[in-house]
């Protein structure tokens, strides 16, 4: 039996953020083997700092599942979750992370402040990082790139 490909469902929220004019990273939650919830950055679109794909898709999985904690939930993300991310992350209670790319600017899992090693953090999620890295960090780089070019 094939496994299904969540980071290539997180990717194509990313190229949808993309298309809106967002930083692309994508998110999907799965539970069961079946997504429950999927997005991209809204930042921009919605004027709201916090409208990370990571947050959004908690978000909407919590309300889904009718819980403020989803231990059963695993989330695929194409970045590096920032700190933001990952105390939501923590606080929702999510079972495993999977990232494709790194963030060494603005991470904060393996990067920075590493949220899930610091003595205040309650959860810690197994974390599983570099799937799809390298299509994960050209689309990032293509749209910084295209951004300097209009700028």
């Amino acid at each position: 039996m094939n496994r299904p490909d969540f980071m290539g469902k997180a990717l194509a929220e990313a190229r949808l953020a993309a298309s809106r004019g967002e930083v692309p990273v994508g998110a999907v939650i799965v539970v069961d083997g079946s997504i429950v919830a999927r997005d991209g950055n809204r930042t921009r679109e919605r004027a709201d700092p916090t409208a990370h794909a990571e947050i959004l898709v908690i978000r909407e999985a919590c309300r889904i599942l009718g819980s403020e904690r989803i231990g059963a939930a695993d989330l695929y993300v194409t970045l590096e979750p920032c700190a933001m991310c990952a105390a939501a992350i923590s606080f929702a209670r999510i079972r495993r992370l999977y990232f494709a790319a790194g963030d060494p600017k603005g991470g904060g899992v393996i990067h920075g402040g590493r949220f899930f090693s610091a003595p205040t953090c309650h959860h810690a999620p197994e974390v599983y990082s570099g799937f799809s890295e390298t299509e994960a960090a050209a689309l990032l780089k293509d749209f910084f790139r295209d951004r300097r070019r209009e700028g």
